[in-house]
């Protein structure tokens, strides 16, 4: 007998999707050059690589020159980050600017430029999540050299007040990072409409493969790179272009974003649903996030600690046991039980952002999984709560 198993946690990756597979396939074997080879198979391989690229580039309204093939999110945001700020140094800029709820990818390349002579501005954030685009206009001096604000919150779900900050920013000749790898095929992204001049995306979290990503560098933005070698993607990112995954990247995006109305429209039905179903039947639960300005795919609940005592990890414990698969926070801290840093910084206490649980929707998911993780939440939590 075969247990039911639910993946419900598509924020931390997401299932290879079968016709990404499909396109991939001939790059790992037959169509096997190297991409940066002068003869024929080179060739095959470089027209596969720029025809994958002007695909990604295009799904985000940018030029395919544009576009820099990475090992995935958190090397597109270092390099973003410690790239320009290297750059900027040279000119004496050493100011930085983050919010307290972005990705770890973000907050430790910044925190590792304070170690080498860079002065960080790590805005507070609202009980949303969000910064407030007043504050980083503020915030920046004649020295600042990048803010670095993500699109929507990976944790919560918030889209951010981007094009404000990215206005305030232009107005003072400062580029903006922001960190899309959570938005891109769930909402609209658009380098231009949101005023960017640098955007990490990556392949993983759109049903694409694990281990690609990319960086968009507006034209002009000054930016040095991490790494040194072979001269690659322009001179930008040295190393053996990977043929079958910025294909399979590529596919992974242009699926994403052709499906993206219907599918963001189908994820927020079963998103409103069991929201629905968990505040009728948890009054002791706070809903996280911003209640309409939101990801369609992503439900982060916290059991509020002065009306109900939950250890976090027994509640997720006991969801995997049921077949429920979901998170308390990003996954790349998930192995440890720390409370989340993007909940704390949204004024939750310890106790409650430890008892949190991040529901995040997928293509594999249907109405019945709502049922079934309803009427599990409330078992479960009626075996845990304390009498």
């Amino acid at each position: 007998m075969h247990m039911k198993r639910i993946y419900l946690d598509h924020t931390a990756t997401t299932p290879l999707d079968p016709r990404v597979l499909a396109a991939m396939t001939p790059y790992f074997s037959s169509t096997f050059g190297n991409a940066s080879s002068v003869h024929w198979f080179g060739q095959q391989a470089k027209i596969a690589l720029e025809r994958a690229r002007a695909a990604i580039a295009q799904a985000i309204g940018a030029q395919p020159g544009e576009v820099f093939f990475t090992s995935g999110g958190t090397e597109s945001d270092n390099f973003a980050i410690k790239g320009v700020a290297y750059a900027a140094k040279k000119k004496g800029k050493n100011h930085l600017i983050t919010s307290k709820a972005e990705h770890h990818a973000v907050l430790e390349p910044c925190e590792h430029l304070t170690e080498n002579g860079f002065v960080l501005d790590s805005l507070s954030v609202d009980g949303k999540g969000l910064v407030a685009p007043e504050h980083v206009k503020n915030a920046i001096n004649d020295s600042t050299c990048l803010v670095s604000t993500m699109h929507a919150n990976n944790e919560v779900g918030s889209i951010s007040p981007l094009q404000e900050v990215s206005r305030i920013a232009r107005e003072r000749g400062v580029p903006v990072h922001t960190d899309a790898v959570q938005s891109l095929g769930k909402i609209p992204v658009n380098v231009d409409e949101l005023g960017v001049d640098l955007m990490t995306i990556s392949a993983h979290k759109l049903y694409g493969p694990k281990g690609i990503g990319a960086l968009y560098i507006r034209r002009g933005t000054g930016i040095e790179p991490l790494l040194q070698g072979g001269g690659q993607e322009r001179g930008k990112r040295p190393g053996t272009e990977n043929v079958p995954l910025a294909v399979g990247f590529a596919k992974a995006v242009e699926l994403a974003v052709g499906e993206m109305k219907e599918e963001s429209k189908r994820l927020a039905s079963l998103r409103d649903a069991l929201e629905m179903r968990i505040r009728d039947e948890c009054p002791k639960v706070i809903i996280n996030g911003h209640p309409t300005n939101r990801l369609p795919h992503i439900l982060n609940i916290s059991f509020d600690s002065t009306k109900i005592s939950l250890e976090g990890d027994v509640l997720l414990m006991n969801m995997d046991l049921r077949g429920i698969a979901v998170s308390s926070g990003s996954a790349c801290t998930s192995g440890s039980v720390q409370p989340s840093h993007v909940l704390l910084a949204m004024g939750r206490d310890e106790k409650t952002a430890k008892a949190s649980l991040r529901f995040a929707f997928g293509r594999s998911n249907v109405p019945e999984d709502v049922d079934f993780v309803a009427q599990n939440l409330h078992a479960i939590l009626g075996g845990m709560s304390n009498p």
